[in-house]
């Protein structure tokens, strides 16, 4: 069944998909159910034509037989794109308005859920020691793909970003040169050993899993746009219910607490970027 994704979807794809959902959540335990179908759909046919097969049955066949072939799809429904100080104004406006207000806090404990492969959780720990704040946080980034967690912890990046991300920092409101953090080894960056030294990385899927302590900040950017509403407001339960009294919220720029039923529970510090404080 070779079709064209720019169709409309019939029913018998509709289901085909709903079928290959849910044989992956009950024979691997992951859970891509309650993403946004249009994007499911648009990179189940790119798997299949990279492994030459023709049908969506074909492929649920083949990636439960075949452990590397659901590794492959498992990686494709993975939204894996970031980069250092991503959006410099959001870190801007952190760093203006977040930060003061943790700076009575004894120890601070920040969850960056959807990390990728790190980098953004590495341009936290250094605001954070431009800040004073480094040496009493503990940064918790977490993904729900285990290859981009074991990249994030190597600590590195290809050095032909180095130009962008100095740009982002910059913006940012960064008060160094960007290279006091990294040291340059073979074709690639590497972040000083004290940034890594705060940051835990951990696997940690927001469809199924639960909280895993409280923290006074949660990032989450661009990660929710890929969900359906059940599945965003799931997430905001589990944020909600992990954030401290009084906690931090960010959101991508294209996410939002309006219409879940989290709305009046936070109030916003920042109306052009989305940033949250919890009120109740």
């Amino acid at each position: 069944m070779c079709t064209n994704e720019k169709e409309p979807m019939d029913e018998l794809e509709q289901l085909e998909i709903e079928l290959l959902l849910e044989a992956l959540y009950r024979y691997y335990g992951v859970d891509f159910r309650n993403y946004v179908m249009p994007t499911i759909r648009r990179r189940v046919w790119n798997r299949i034509r990279t492994e030459r097969l023709r049908t969506i049955s074909g492929l649920q066949e083949k990636v439960l037989h075949d452990r590397q072939a659901f590794n492959r799809l498992a990686n494709d429904f993975s939204i894996n794109v970031t980069e250092m100080f991503r959006d410099p104004s959001f870190f801007k406006t952190f760093r203006d308005k977040v930060v003061p207000q943790l700076k009575d806090y004894p120890r601070i404990r920040i969850w960056h859920a959807g990390c990728s492969t790190g980098e953004e959780a590495y341009s936290m720990a250094m605001l954070l020691h431009e800040e004073g704040l480094l040496e009493k946080t503990r940064i918790y980034a977490t993904d729900m793909n285990e290859a981009v967690i074991e990249e994030a912890k190597l600590g590195s990046f290809p050095l032909d970003r180095l130009a962008s991300y100095s740009h982002n920092y910059a913006q940012s409101g960064g008060r160094k040169s960007i290279k006091e953090y990294v040291s340059v080894t073979s074709g690639r960056a590497e972040f000083r050993p004290f940034l890594g030294e705060k940051i835990t990385f951990a696997q940690h899927n927001l469809a199924v899993d639960e909280s895993f302590n409280e923290f006074h900040v949660i990032i989450c950017r661009n990660v929710m746009i890929y969900f359906n509403s059940y599945l965003q407001n799931r997430v905001h339960e589990l944020f909600y219910e992990s954030l401290s009294p009084s906690g931090f919220l960010g959101l991508g720029h294209k996410e939002s607490i309006t219409f879940t039923s989290f709305t009046d529970c936070y109030k916003e510090m920042e109306a052009n970027e989305k940033l949250y404080r919890k009120v109740k």
